[in-house]
């Protein structure tokens, strides 16, 4: 079911349907009292299982041949036990929506005498509904009348009469239909078509598009006439208005017709062989191939812009060519748009795309067709293409291996896509390749203990030349007043400067969005602080709103302290939108755009601002984290981090990798051809050792300093961590269960890898009051043990009368 539920659910097949139901279609089942939900059959039983209730029946069956592979439901039993969570919440994020009927509650409105006696509340109601509105579901009631909870005012209106109420099915997947234009069957002979020309000869506007429909339509057979070609390519072509069609079809020439087509968009261009792999690409090439002999997973550390995508284009052709499918994963929807340009050259139409950014029909019809065509094709997408119904997987690909885009956060299943894509290549039977210029710390270690095979590839494409990298100590230059109130230093300014006058264009790097992080009160120091989180408020030039960044919440800008009464605030930090200020002031004649979470809310949004920037409309780009997705643009020469301290200082043991990984992945943007790049680094300790080596590009001495720093305290890798999250609205019992939870796991197991309870850095989210229980499980232990540990203990919370409205999730290598 796609509920949060850990069962299987016993249903009764009618005798209709018994030779239809079988594992892995869709069935419609009631479940609970009312509703209805799609479940997918897992096992049909040949003999009625002996229960003390009535088994329910299966109201219909929705496919002739299965739509979840016998591979997929292994893989999600996988990721349901490894990342302690339910199948049913693999279900819900693994199926397009289409592909999800529910029923969903219709409330009808009867005849109502205007003198019947209603509350406020009730009027509202009845007036929500009209001529064209006989009908409306309970979430668009709740819409409309903008009253939280319906169901009382509902019961009452239903017991008067006033209302009918009824469970109804949601419309799911439709195939989408397109007008076609043919020859009425009396004329599509050509001795038959011939003399009734002659008839048009008056009517010059219907002869020409008739003749043009002629020329463009396809044959039946050599001897036959037109067959068909759609309404909207032959007005097109022709240029004829559609009034001219309309009367060929109402004069009997013509006849229009419904035609089943696809969503998804078609490559007629002619395709581009290959190119040639340089020395240095064919030798890294080859031992790829060769660690695949005797590996299942193949790590590739290859420097910026050495040109793994033409590596990985190689092997996706040995792929195509074995009949096998590829997955080509990438960590952020922005990065697809240039990718997918530069793979459809090569690829065509044996390439899809598969994300959020497409809508829901679109994802059905990839779904459909990797069930039902089963060919050789290369799926490009981000987390979600991990669920796809695959055949023949031959290869995984993931790109961009280190990014934390990767672990899914916000609802379970909280799965890392590299690890489950390796689980899944293993599944199949298939191929793993790792890619990336920052390797992550754990698949490293994973190699060099000899888990994954692994090759480096050190040499940049073509004449490219890796980019100079500055520190600037900004704590000195504010000391001598030379960067008192500015966010830019002297020299960043002057690299800016020099490039915008040759042309080029340049990135700056903030990971903080919004104008300013905080506003502080100057007598007082008192923050403005979200009613509902434990944050601060981050100010919003653009709305000139006060925002929440964990809930939403906003609230208008104060004219003075709430605390103190004081009227002088002042703003505390900055973010992209104070940056994009600074940068128009100083260089009024660029063009400045800026990337981030506001700015670039859907996948279109960001890549217009993305094309814009490559095709060189835009001059500045300011950017979050988006900006560091091994996006390409040849002509960005200049890189400034404007805070690097921000990424170091930060409670978290994987800090200074991932700061290291952020840095050196954003810098690489900076002379991607044949021009030298500058990247300046702008913060208060130059000296720090990480920035040292940054500098230096030295990544395997920063992976020798952090492994060495997790084995004294036995962090990932050599370790599992389990971080158990419990939340509830009342800070005293979220206490005083996360420590009654903690001692029942230290009786449970070792004391020594029990950490906590304590409270995170920001220990209130939406209300509630959050408490962290952090497990450190040895390598060595079974996932099942730990599984079955954590049940019992959940269990035995459950005893406790305070639990029961306790909120507990599991976040497995977080």
């Amino acid at each position: 079911m796609p509920l949060p539920l850990d069962n299987t659910y016993t249903y009764c097949i009618p005798p209709e349907m018994e030779a239809l139901v079988r594992p892995g279609l869709r069935v419609i089942v009631p479940f609970g009292k009312k509703r209805y939900y799609t479940a997918i059959v897992k096992t049909a039983l040949d003999d009625i299982p002996s229960t003390s209730y009535a088994l329910k029946e299966i109201f219909a069956t929705l496919d002739s041949t299965p739509v979840l592979l016998p591979s997929q439901m292994k893989f999600w039993e996988w990721m349901a036990s490894y990342y302690l969570c339910r199948l049913g919440d693999v279900y819900r994020v693994a199926v397009p929506s289409g592909l999800k009927l529910e029923s969903e509650t219709v409330v009808y409105c009867n005849h109502i005498d205007s003198e019947t006696p209603l509350t406020i509340k009730e009027r509202l109601i009845i007036d929500a509904f009209s001529d064209a509105n006989s009908s409306l579901t309970v979430s668009r009631l709740e819409r409309i009348t903008r009253i939280g909870n319906l169901i009382p005012l509902l019961n009452k209106l239903m017991q008067q009469g006033i209302i009918t109420v009824s469970e109804e099915l949601k419309k799911g997947f439709v195939s989408k239909k397109e007008t076609y234009v043919r020859l009425h069957a009396d004329y599509r002979r050509e001795e038959d078509l011939t003399p009734a020309l002659s008839q048009l000869k008056r009517a010059w506007q219907q002869e020409n598009l008739l003749h043009a429909y002629i020329g463009l339509a396809e044959p039946f057979s050599a001897n036959t006439l037109p067959k068909e070609i759609s309404k909207k390519r032959l007005l097109k072509v022709t240029g004829a208005g559609a009034s001219v069609l309309d009367s060929l079809v109402k004069r009997g020439w013509m006849e229009y017709y419904g035609k089943e087509t696809s969503r998804l968009q078609s490559y007629a261009a002619t395709l581009q062989p290959l190119g040639k792999l340089t020395p240095p690409q064919q030798t890294t090439f080859n031992e790829i191939k060769s660690v695949f002999e005797t590996k299942q997973v193949c790590l590739l550390h290859g420097v910026p812009s050495c040109g793994k995508t033409e590596i990985y284009l190689h092997l996706v052709s040995e792929m195509l060519e074995q009949g096998k499918q590829v997955l080509y994963l990438l960590p952020e929807i922005a990065i697809t748009t240039q990718i997918t340009s530069r793979l459809r050259h090569f690829l065509g139409d044996r390439l899809r795309v598969y994300h959020s950014g497409f809508s829901d029909a679109e994802r059905v019809e990839v779904w459909c067709e990797l069930v039902n065509r089963r060919a050789p094709v290369v799926i490009l997408g981000v987390r979600s293409s991990l669920f796809l119904p695959f055949t023949n997987l031959g290869l995984v690909i993931v790109d961009e291996e280190h990014d934390t885009s990767y672990k899914q956060q916000d609802s379970a299943p909280r799965y890392h896509t590299r690890n489950a894509a390796v689980m899944l290549a293993h599944i199949h039977g298939a191929k793993t390749l790792l890619g990336s210029a920052t390797p992550s710390i754990d698949s490293i270690y994973n190699a060099k203990t000899g888990k994954y095979g692994m090759t480096s590839l050190k040499t940049r494409y073509g004449e490219g030349v890796s980019p100079q990298i500055h520190l600037v100590d900004t704590k000195e230059l504010k000391r001598k007043k030379i960067m008192k109130d500015n966010l830019l230093s002297p020299f960043l300014q002057q690299k800016i400067d020099e490039a915008l006058k040759h042309g080029e264009q340049v990135i700056l790097f903030r990971n903080r969005r919004g104008f300013a992080p905080a506003m502080e009160c100057k007598s007082c120091s008192q923050t403005i602080r979200c009613i509902h989180c434990d944050v601060s408020l981050t100010y919003h030039r653009q709305r000139n709103r006060l925002i929440c960044h964990y809930c939403g919440y906003t609230q208008p800008v104060p004219d003075r302290c709430p605390a103190c009464e004081h009227p002088e605030m002042k703003w505390m930090g900055f973010g992209t939108e104070k940056i994009e200020e600074e940068i128009t002031a100083l260089f009024p004649a660029a063009r400045t755009v800026r990337l981030d979470l506001d700015t670039a809310r859907t996948y279109r949004e960001c890549e217009r601002i993305l094309t814009d920037f490559g095709e060189g409309k835009s001059h500045i780009l300011i950017g979050t984290q988006m900006i560091s997705k091994g996006l390409d643009f040849e002509r960005v020469t200049v890189v400034g981090i404007l805070n690097a301290d921000g990424l170091m200082n930060f409670p978290d043991f994987r800090a200074h990798e991932r700061a290291f990984q952020l840095m050196m992945q954003v810098g690489a943007r900076a002379g991607r051809r044949d021009r030298q790049g500058v990247v300046v680094i702008q913060t208060s300790q130059p000296e720090h050792p990480l920035l040292q080596m940054l500098q230096s590009a030295s990544y395997e001495e920063m992976v020798s300093s952090q492994l060495n720093e997790r084995y004294l305290f036995k962090y990932p890798p050599y370790s599992r961590l389990i971080t158990i999250v419990l939340r509830h609205r009342d800070e005293t019992v979220s206490d005083e269960n996360a420590t009654v939870y903690a001692r029942f796991l230290q009786e449970e197991l070792d004391e020594s890898c029990v950490y906590g309870p304590f409270s995170p850095p920001v220990n209130r989210i939406q209300t509630l009051h959050v408490r962290h229980i952090i497990l450190k499980i040895k390598l060595s232990q079974r996932t099942a043990t730990v599984r079955t540990v954590l049940e019992n203990v959940y269990r035995r919370m459950q005893s406790l009368p305070s639990f029961k409205q306790m909120l507990v999730h599991y976040d497995v290598d977080n």
